[in-house]
């Protein structure tokens, strides 16, 4: 009995050995490298030696664009994931209707989500919003989406907020398992739609946008190539986002150790954003186990 035990045992393990190997050569061994890197001074393709924290050191004490990409990168998130949110969840509900045809609105409003993060859609979303582009001619307005620093951190964030698919299939899928007699009960009681939304949808599905917040918090902190392509940064950087910034450290200056070090600080920036949200998330977030009590 004990040696079939073992040998299913091993069974499993051979099931998840690709994950196991996806995560220790992919995740694990690149993420430890990337902590030794930040005490050194290695450069691309060049010999390196231990400098401690001499890269920490002189972010937080001599790079002024480290805090000014931290901050820009922190509005981008607070224009990034409520808008993406409050999109997803609009348009869920709109699809959770029974409509003629409704099925092939919900693939044609997922489609953004795959196709919004490429650089094609960068390019085209920087034709769009030039002085003299589509969005300036069809509503005739002379606008400089890109040129001018009040417009053009929300012009690449709307590239976000646009595809924001993903976010929506979740809330679809969540509004599908809120029981349709609470909505036959609160009607009986006279409650209006509003009424409705607060008091039963939001809690219902709380699980779900808790997720949804933890995952597009994590998207916005990677997010990259939107300010690369549409604005390189500027102007006057007023999009040099710190997924930029790192890029340009390691790649451009040839500064690996200062660009690793920049993405731990970052890292960091994302598990204390996190531990807020799950601290908070007992006041807010509803689960049905918990005998229909908060938390």
């Amino acid at each position: 009995m004990r040696r079939k035990k073992i040998q299913k045992e091993w069974q499993g393990y051979l099931y998840i050995l690709p994950w196991i190997l996806g995560f220790l050569l992919l995740q694990l061994y690149p993420l430890v490298r990337s902590f030794a890197y930040s005490l050194t001074d290695i450069k691309l393709g060049g010999s390196y030696q231990f400098t401690g924290l001499d890269n920490y050191i002189r972010m937080f004490k001599k790079d002024a664009d480290f805090w000014g990409s931290m901050g820009v990168t922190l509005k981008y998130i607070l224009m990034v994931v409520p808008g993406k949110l409050v999109f997803a969840l609009i348009v869920a509900m709109i699809l959770n209707m029974k409509m003629k045809g409704i099925r092939f609105f919900r693939t044609l409003y997922y489609l953004p989500s795959i196709l919004g993060g490429s650089v094609a859609i960068s390019a085209l979303w920087r034709v769009m919003f030039m002085k003299t582009g589509i969005i300036n001619n069809l509503f005739g307005i002379s606008v400089n989406w890109l040129g001018d620093p009040k417009y053009a951190l929300f012009t690449i964030s709307l590239i976000e907020i646009w595809q924001f698919g993903s976010s929506m299939v979740l809330f679809f899928a969540a509004l599908k398992q809120v029981p349709a007699d609470l909505y036959e009960a609160a009607r009986v009681d006279g409650s209006g739609k509003i009424r409705m939304f607060f008091k039963i949808t939001l809690p219902m599905i709380s699980p779900i946008i808790l997720f949804n917040i933890i995952m597009q918090i994590i998207n916005a902190l990677q997010n990259y190539t939107s300010a690369y392509v549409v604005t390189g940064g500027g102007p006057i950087k007023s999009t040099n986002l710190m997924g930029l910034k790192i890029y340009k450290d390691a790649f451009s200056r040839s500064d690996l150790g200062y660009a690793s070090a920049e993405s731990w600080i970052l890292f960091l920036v994302l598990v204390g954003i996190t531990g807020i949200i799950f601290v908070t998330s007992k006041y807010w977030v509803f689960y049905g186990d918990d005998g229909g009590k908060q938390g």
